[in-house]
């Protein structure tokens, strides 16, 4: 679990999009335990499902003789980057994001590798790391995430494998593709699963620099009233 490049700085002047940074983790000044950034970046570049809306950014307000600050106004499907799908958008009668309750997206998970698993992580895909598992699992697909780039083969859950984590006390599922299930799926068969069983997912995580083995997981979504899912800062903390 060594350390990669350390985080980048935030500035609050307009300019160019951010460059795009994988997996770094640094040592906080007030905590010695290792995080693992795994939210791609968000910029007018970021891939989107086909048909949502695109990232964009202006300028309301920028800092002038006459204009203490900058601020801006985003457009932006719920769905960029790293985040959690509510039940409202699979369910017309499910929860909205604002009323998810915290604790699926907060505590002890799993991250598990199934590159090269093809069009579905199946439960055979799995079975080498679930001994002991606790109650949040990350599944890693990608060699490199796509987070420049839409992909239309995205890997997905078998909906059998997301019934028998559910048989095993598993809460909240994740991946790195853009969906839990294929990009083409009219019936969203797993996601079904996770209505039925009332599981919580996150999508779109970048666990390129992440082993297998157990993390922290924090990943909350935003307050959103009537939205159908929430972007999340999603971070993975070393475990004491």
């Amino acid at each position: 679990m060594s350390p990669s490049s350390p985080l980048p700085s935030i500035g609050p002047a307009p300019g160019p999009a951010a460059p795009r940074t994988r997996g770094a983790t640094y040592d906080g000044a007030m905590d010695t335990l290792r995080l693992w950034d795994i939210s791609p970046p968000v910029h007018a570049g970021s891939p989107v499902f086909p048909g949502d809306a695109a990232y964009r950014q202006a300028w309301a307000a920028t800092i002038t003789p006459g204009c203490p600050v900058n601020v801006s106004t985003l457009t932006l499907s719920p769905h960029t980057g790293a985040h959690a799908d509510a039940p409202l958008h699979y369910d017309p009668s499910g929860a909205a994001a604002g009323a998810l309750s915290l604790r699926p997206y907060l505590g002890r998970c799993r991250v598990i590798h199934a590159m090269g698993c093809g069009p579905l992580v199946r439960w055979q895909d799995l079975a080498h790391a679930l001994s002991g598992l606790p109650p949040r699992v990350l599944v890693r697909t990608y060699a490199n995430a796509p987070i420049d780039r839409w992909d239309p083969l995205l890997p997905a859950f078998a909906p059998d494998a997301v019934e028998r984590l559910a048989d095993l006390g598993v809460q909240l599922i994740g991946i790195d593709s853009a969906s839990i299930d294929p990009a083409d799926s009219k019936s969203l068969d797993s996601h079904q699963v996770i209505r039925r069983r009332g599981l919580r997912v996150l999508e779109n995580l970048m666990l390129d620099d992440v082993p297998e083995g157990d993390f922290e997981l924090i990943a909350l979504p935003l307050k959103l009233i009537t939205a159908d899912a929430s972007p999340v800062r999603a971070v993975l903390r070393e475990l004491p």
